[in-house]
């Protein structure tokens, strides 16, 4: 079968649900989600649940789930239409929106967030599908992270934090302030509630609960690839807080595991979401049962004879009193809304002009932009790279594309970003119309031009092939029929602080004013 006609019954039938978590029996298996949510944390309004990320320098930013079982998630909105700061129009890899959290309290949905460079905001809303406030900057304040709100039943307010050592000089400490009820302002300096360097290294991402008379904070210490999850429990919110170590890898292949959030159910379950460090697939997201014993939250399965459990790779769905249809985030795309799909994000702030959905029907034009303040840059250093996470351990993104250049370096295709990265792409050069297969590494800001070939069309079909460990292999067809393997393969990397990313593009990195641009139809993703 064709490419195309494999496109036509995909757009009869739904595109292809990409990673599955949910077995159909009443079990799932773990990651819930095989895509880079990471620092994920968690609320439970009524039978609806929300999830938050870190999305660091990607926008828009702050992505927001929803799910009705904890196991089948969508993409519904995102807080963030840009970083409120000039520097973010182009990329500042692995800067801005750090580990947010999510409550709802008299109301509303609040998210706060640190950006480790300009200080912790906020935003709210009464709708979380709709529009987000804009974010209010509750301290001005370098090296600030993972705060997250807390309201106590007295009304006092109170925010935990942690701290980043590249911006402040010290880290495995967590602090707690007093804050405004309104949730704009701290009103005192911080106390500190615990500190790690001792036996708890690299302590950080805090959340707050309470429950029973006690209050929790759950955070991860040990560091991301190789740490553990950490609670702290006090009849007083400043402490003294004794601690418990209830979740690490023990005898399985989830390492860390590390930084999440948990909810209790209308059941009486309670469950917890965590991330887990995949190198270039990411921080994954995975769900473990908790269970209660003496006032602990001892999670996952496995428990030793201190309470550490080891996490769940299959497990029974949570009790939430009914089935619900098995829902994955939208991957594949074919342009035909008025509005780009919550699949994307751009690796800066969105310039004007680079893109319309609305020059022909039922396409994306991207523009041969340069969105650079000079020429001869590369790709790491762009941009307008529209781009979505790796989406599960094995999988194939097609997309179908329609060049038209009108200056030399004109150039648009295929991306797989990270710290080692490659683009397949058609260029405009002095001899015609050239393919072109090209390597990066970003950090050492070198680009070379790996494989070229010549050929005398504007239509053409580009894949990347993406199998177990990352491997990727560039394809390209000039009838939808036959795909003519080039160049050597890329080991994708993750890039700084997220995992490796797939997309399209359109570009001009040496001249300023070219009016080229590329249609392109449709992007499928499939997983293999």
């Amino acid at each position: 079968m064709s490419i195309e006609n494999k496109i036509e019954e995909y757009r009869k039938e739904g595109f292809p649900k990409v990673w599955v978590s949910d077995q159909g029996d009443g079990t799932f298996k773990n990651p819930v989600l095989h895509a880079d949510y990471s620092d994920p944390d968690i609320i439970r309004v009524g039978d609806d649940f929300f999830m938050v990320a870190s999305s660091f320098n990607c926008i828009p930013g702050l992505p927001v789930l929803h799910s009705k079982d904890l196991v089948n998630w969508q993409m519904v909105n995102y807080i963030v239409d840009e970083i409120p700061f000039p520097n973010y129009s182009k990329p500042q890899h692995g800067r801005a929106i750090w580990a947010p959290s999510i409550r709802y309290h008299d109301g509303y949905y609040w998210v706060y967030v640190g950006m480790p460079d300009e200080g912790i905001f906020m935003s709210k809303t009464q709708d979380p599908f709709g529009k987000w406030d804009p974010l209010v900057c509750v301290k001005k304040v370098r090296g600030w992270i993972d705060p997250c709100p807390f309201w106590d039943d007295d009304g006092n307010a109170y925010l935990v934090n942690a701290f980043a050592r590249s911006r402040i000089g010290f880290k495995s400490v967590l602090a707690i302030n007093k804050m405004d009820p309104d949730g704009t302002r701290l009103l005192d300096e911080f106390r500190i509630v615990i500190d790690g360097n001792m036996d708890q290294p690299t302590i950080e991402g805090p959340k707050m609960y309470k429950r029973n008379g006690y209050y929790y904070i759950s955070a991860p210490a040990g560091g991301v690839a190789t740490g553990w999850q950490v609670i702290l429990r006090s009849k007083h919110v400043y402490g003294p807080y004794e601690t418990k170590k209830v979740l690490h890898q023990g005898n399985t292949p989830i390492n860390g595991p590390h930084q999440g959030g948990w909810v209790e159910l209308e059941s009486g379950e309670t469950w917890f979401m965590h991330f887990q460090d995949k190198g270039a697939y990411g921080r994954i997201v995975h769900l473990q049962p908790v269970h209660w014993v003496e006032d602990w939250p001892l999670m996952g399965e496995n428990s030793n004879e201190k309470g550490m459990g080891e996490p769940v790779l299959h497990y029974k769905k949570p009790e939430v009193g009914q089935i619900y249809p098995i829902q994955v985030p939208v991957t594949s795309d074919d342009f035909n809304e008025e509005r780009l799909g919550l699949q994307w994000q751009w690796h800066a702030n969105e310039g004007k002009k680079w893109y319309s959905l609305k020059e022909k029907k039922d396409h994306i034009r991207l523009y041969c932009v340069n969105a650079l303040e000079d020429e001869g840059k590369t790709l790491w250093e762009t941009p307008n790279l529209l781009m979505q996470k790796f989406p599960a351990l094995q999988f194939e993104v097609t997309t179908k594309m329609e060049f038209h250049p009108t200056m030399l370096e004109d150039q648009a295709g295929l991306v797989v970003m990270g710290f080692e990265y490659a683009s397949l792409t058609l260029q405009k050069a002095k001899k015609g119309m050239k393919l072109v297969l090209t390597k990066g590494n970003g950090p050492e800001n070198i680009e070379k031009e790996e494989t070229g070939v010549y050929i005398d069309q504007f239509e053409i079909y580009f894949r990347v092939t993406v199998t177990e460990g990352a491997e990727c292999f560039f394809s390209y067809s000039l009838d939808g029929k036959e795909f003519v393997n080039i160049g050597e393969k890329l080991i994708a990397r993750e890039g700084r602080w997220i995992g490796a990313k797939v997309g399209i593009f359109s570009t001009n990195l040496q001249e300023k004013n070219s009016k080229g641009y590329a249609d392109f139809d449709w992007v499928l993703v499939e997983e293999i």
